[in-house]
């Protein structure tokens, strides 16, 4: 056996969900918003003490194998804030940062208004974290940004767990940190931020150095970044990074390096080269090693660790235990006995909920098929015994996953035989629309739409009265046609409002819908939802993602109901509203037993259906979402082709069969345009609307340069901030967009939907909308 002194624990996981089981800092955190709690902090004490507690029940006992990963609203803010790396509109906030106690009253104020915006000065942006749900607020890096060590509250928070002997802190590491930078406004064209390289280093230095004098013994640095190659730095100067990093941070304090969310064996041999503790290896998204890679880190990981993350973090379908068991055993062999092998997860558990234990509601067989959190460490638990000890050590465990896999194989509606049968018929004229000028022509004559239409992504804000009916009528205190009446009288009130305020494409602003995406699967056979499975989204910000778990068919119209009646109110032209395949699957947990192609069809053929029954009710609009198609983007160049002909073909599919005349909308929000443009185009919607605002409109050259013809409504009103856009904001942002795009082409509207923001500030937004589309009617004119 190996006399290794590593110092990273033989069973771990690489982060937990830090919203609370209960939503607590959610509902702490809007309430520090408003002004009604200061004591946020005690909140996040109590939270991580008794997340400390919980996670060394479960049996994560050994030193250092309870991560420290809290944060209040976002782990890359946190190194944002901890190297004072703000653009110049924050100075003042950098100067609070620097001043302040990290976790006072005044620096989370700071903190949260560089999150959220703050009268005129916008906010960070927000981005999709790899090709997760979870949104990070982007760093925005120039060659004159102030970078330093102002302080960091994680290290209050080692101290605050009351259990230092088992936490590790995690830190975003800080070539991912770069590598997911955007240039600063004011930054030279072409500039990356990667060129601050040594800047930040210096920086992390300060806090690794503080970590250590706190009582840390070793650190977890996450840089999944370095797993995609869809980087404009040259590889070679990334490696070269990697070294220069790890060469110095590692040895400060023993250090553990993750590369989650895919594979990167490159790295794992530059990283061999320093005097890293350990490499952690995702074997769910990435590659299992290959005998080569693993003779070669034999004898230069000597003496070291690999951990592999073979639990995932991102799905909640149990473990094969015995499949996890034999992979284990056999990288393990092929290492020696010179390197450590532990197990731990793919990722972070922040992508999961909680505990499944608690889903009473759910059909006990189905729930036998998941894990949540909590049951995905007693995975770990266990495959880390058996691995040390033998199958004999978790007879039990074993039994209860052989089970399990059984049972969800063996059930009638994990395959249903006419649902096969309908997406093998599939062909490629089920696909296709025809040509987009004739659709364009049709559509002008049937809908007569003014220049620069305006229009909005969908919802509206989701009141308390919504939300109480909502829940009422759950728990059988509201029949339904006293619920029915109340959202109809919602959508009255919605349509009325855009009627007044002057918008030209009219939403009925789905008051009946709870999600975009569980509504549909509420709607949908194949799906089960849940009642505590919380995820974190971005900020407070949770959704509850619906499990696929089976074949999808669609009983009866979804939307149609609440559409028709909508229409029936006015004699504007309405939009119905849809949520396409993609984004149900990437906001859903998803069945990996079969392709994800196949599932992607199948959603496709149930919204065909929904499309044809829409326009039978006289809807001339349809829009179907797609907000995820860039999240979902692999992040290796090498599968993309694969990825954009399932993703792509399905929006086809559900949509191919639309009349001419009707005009079919789509939306993608936190998307890298000059990323995914080909894709879009691919998609052939009438118009796309995009998320815009934020970036102040970073699109337009690549709309530009790909010379995109169809209609476009890249977003002038940032909906994730609490901030009211002016007329003179917007009419800058239109101004922009006409830059790029023929004035036929534009369409005016929010970067996304309404749902989370409040009535006074929506109407006051709106308003200004449409006064600056108005405005820029007339210069055109």
């Amino acid at each position: 056996m190996s006399n290794s002194t590593s110092q990273f624990p033989l069973a771990s996981i690489l982060g937990y969900p830090r919203i609370g089981p209960n939503r607590e800092l959610k509902f702490a955190l809007e309430s520090f918003w408003h002004g009604e709690n200061n004591d946020l902090a005690a909140t996040a004490d109590e939270l991580r003490v008794k997340r400390t507690r919980r996670l060394r029940d479960l049996g994560l006992e050994e030193a250092g194998a309870i991560p420290e990963d809290f944060s209040y609203y976002d782990q890359v803010l946190d190194i944002i804030t901890a190297l004072g790396a703000v653009p110049e509109r924050f100075a003042p906030e950098r100067k609070v940062l620097a001043d302040s106690e990290p976790e006072s009253t005044e620096s989370l104020k700071a903190q949260f208004t560089i999150a959220r915006g703050e009268g005129d000065r916008a906010a960070l942006s927000l981005m999709k974290w790899l090709d997760s749900n979870y949104h990070y607020l982007v760093p925005e890096i120039g060659p004159d940004t102030e970078i330093s060590y102002l302080g960091s509250k994680r290290v209050r928070a080692i101290a605050t767990t009351k259990d230092a002997a088992r936490t590790r802190p995690v830190l975003v590491g800080p070539l991912t940190f770069l590598l997911l930078a955007s240039a600063a406004d004011n930054a030279p064209e072409g500039y990356e931020p990667f060129e601050r390289l040594d800047d930040v280093l210096a920086g992390y230095k300060g806090l690794v150095e503080d970590l250590k004098a706190n009582g840390a013994t070793l650190v977890q640095f996450d840089e999944p970044a370095l797993c995609s190659d869809r980087h404009t730095v040259a590889r070679d100067r990334i490696l070269d990074g990697v070294a220069k990093v790890y060469g110095e941070l590692a040895e400060i304090l023993p250090t553990a390096v993750a590369l989650s969310y895919g594979h990167a064996e490159d790295v794992v041999d530059v990283l061999a080269k320093t005097k890293v503790d350990t490499v952690v290896l995702d074997l769910v998204r990435g590659c299992e090693p290959g005998e080569a890679d693993l003779n070669r880190w034999a004898e230069s990981y000597a003496g070291r660790t690999i951990a592999l993350g073979i639990v995932s973090g991102r799905n909640i379908w149990r473990t094969d235990l015995d499949e996890a068991l034999e992979t284990l055993r056999r990288i393990k062999k092929n290492l020696g006995d010179d390197v450590r092998v532990a197990v731990t997860t793919s990722t972070s558990l922040q992508h999961v909920p909680h505990d499944v234990s608690r889903e009473e509601s759910l059909d006990p067989q189905i729930r036998s098929w998941l894990a949540f959190a909590d049951q995905k460490v007693e995975e770990v638990v266990a495959l880390a015994k058996g691995l040390a000890e033998g199958d004999e050590a978790i007879e039990d465990a074993l039994s209860d996953s052989r089970a399990a896999a059984t049972s969800r194989r063996e059930h009638p509606g994990v395959k249903v035989e006419e649902v096969r049968k309908a997406t093998a018929a599939v062909t490629d004229d089920d696909r296709n629309r025809g040509d987009y000028a004739e659709r364009k022509a049709a559509q002008d004559e049937a809908l007569k739409l003014p220049l620069l239409p305006t229009t909005t992504i969908g919802s509206f804000p989701q009141t308390k009265e919504i939300r109480a009916a909502r829940a009422a009528h759950r728990r059988g205190e509201l029949s339904t046609a006293d619920y029915e009446a109340a959202m109809e009288k919602e959508i009255h009130d919605v349509i009325r409002t855009q009627e007044e305020i002057g918008v030209d494409v009219l939403v009925h602003g789905e008051a009946e819908r709870n999600d975009m995406v569980q509504y549909f699967a509420e709607h949908l056979n194949g799906f089960v939802t849940t009642t505590h499975g919380w995820v974190q989204s971005y900020g407070s910000r949770c959704t509850r993602p619906s499990i696929l778990w089976g074949d999808v068919t669609r009983p009866e119209p979804i939307t149609v109901r609440w559409s028709g009646y909508a229409a029936s109110l006015t004699d504007r032209v309405v939009k119905g509203m849809l949520t396409g395949p993609v984004t149900i699957m990437a906001w859903s947990f998803v069945r990996e037993d079969i392709p994800w192609g196949e599932v992607a069809d199948q959603l496709g053929l149930c919204l065909r259906d929904e499309v044809r029954d829409l326009e039978a009710a006289g809807v001339q609009v349809i829009q179907v979402d797609e907000p995820a198609i860039r999240e979902l983007l692999p992040l290796r160049s090498t599968e993309e082709t694969e990825y954009l002909r399932w993703s792509v073909g399905s929006f086809r599919l559900a949509t191919g069969s639309a009349a001419k005349e009707t005009s079919i909308h789509t939306h993608l929000c936190y998307s890298d345009f000059a990323t995914v443009v080909d894709a879009i185009d691919r998609l052939d919607a009438d118009v796309t609307s995009i998320e815009a605002s934020r970036s102040r409109m970073a699109v337009l050259p690549a709309i530009a340069e790909h010379g995109f013809d169809r209609g476009l409504g890249p977003g002038v009103w940032d909906i994730h901030s609490p901030r009211v856009p002016s007329v003179e904001e917007i009419s800058e942002l239109i101004d922009r967009a006409l830059d790029a795009l023929a004035p036929e082409q534009l369409w005016v509207n929010p970067d996304c939907g309404l749902k989370t923001r409040g009535w006074e500030e929506t109407s006051a937004s709106l308003k200004n909308l449409v006064e600056a589309a108005k405005a820029a009617r007339e210069k055109l004119s």
